[in-house]
């Protein structure tokens, strides 16, 4: 009995095991089942979001946003959609220094000569040195401070003594530095007042250049205030005298540039626009007036 219950036990165990063995199984083919159903669920979420449930963060490099433009910002064609033809700058402007350094001295000296006139005269000193003030400040103003070129992205802008033209890149035609500076506009010429040509630098500059074609150095002039040697002009990284250029032919030189990088673009087109300096005759013409008045009835 003992042997065959044992036996039988035994028997039962193993066919316990057997059977637990074959459950056991079952779960593990249930399990890979799963996975794949969820794996295919996975693919049919993905699948189903929106483009706009897509954050920034999960867009790649070569992802293509809703705006058409990838992550870097650029569009497909490998351009930003706000590209410009060039860079944007300020404007460039051109002005004369000795111009500028004159009437400074120049309205110091008038100043100085009316401030001790009206303190010191008697009669109508005072008022004609006053008058005159009135009519010669503005003009010195005129020529010496006021003159200037601006050269923009859209236009060329030249402030004259007695006016200021605006050139659109389009409408410019030639720049030139014969005798004066000089655009030309639509068929109208105009001078630059503030790009002055020197004859004499032009000329030194010929010569210059001359001796370094030749393989001469080139003639140096006392530099300093105390005498000695001054330097040739070396361009960055050479060991030879550069080519050296007047100032103004160096101007002219940058505003041709200028007219062919921006002449042919659509916001450069229109047409010439010319303004008196109204700030300038006004005061001129009165102080004229009166110091004319003045002087008839004294």
């Amino acid at each position: 009995m003992t042997s065959e219950h044992e036996s039988g036990s035994g028997a039962g165990r193993r066919s316990g095991r057997a059977e637990g063995s074959t459950d056991s199984a079952e779960p593990t083919g249930k399990s890979g089942a799963g996975e794949e159903e969820r794996a295919a669920l996975d693919d049919t979420a993905s699948d189903d979001v929106a483009p706009d449930e897509v954050g920034p963060d999960d867009v790649g490099p070569g992802h293509e946003t809703a705006d058409g433009t990838t992550a870097d910002g650029t569009s497909p064609d490998g351009t930003t959609p706000d590209a410009d033809d060039g860079p944007r700058f300020a404007d460039r402007i051109f002005r004369s220094a000795a111009g500028m350094a004159g009437g400074v001295v120049l309205l110091a000296l008038g100043g100085w000569l009316v401030t001790d006139a009206v303190i010191g005269g008697d009669g109508r000193t005072p008022w004609l040195a006053l008058a005159g003030l009135l009519f010669a400040a503005p003009l010195v103003v005129a020529f010496t401070l006021r003159p200037a070129v601006f050269a923009g992205e859209t236009r060329l802008r030249v402030r004259n003594p007695f006016r200021t033209v605006e050139m659109p890149w389009g409408t410019v035609e030639s720049v030139r530095a014969g005798y004066s500076s000089e655009v030309i506009a639509d068929g109208v010429k105009y001078q630059m007042w503030s790009i002055p040509v020197s004859l004499r630098a032009r000329k030194k500059a010929t010569r210059h250049n001359e001796r370094v074609a030749s393989g001469k150095s080139p003639t140096m002039g006392a530099g300093g205030l105390f005498g000695g040697r001054r330097m040739p002009d070396l361009a960055v990284g050479d060991s030879e005298p550069a080519e050296s250029r007047a100032t103004s032919d160096q101007a002219i030189d940058e505003i041709r540039e200028l007219v062919e990088r921006h002449g042919q673009k659509t916001e450069a087109q229109g047409s010439v626009a010319v303004r008196w300096s109204f700030e300038i005759l006004v005061p001129a013409l009165a102080g004229a007036i009166l110091l004319a008045v003045l002087l008839a009835t004294r």
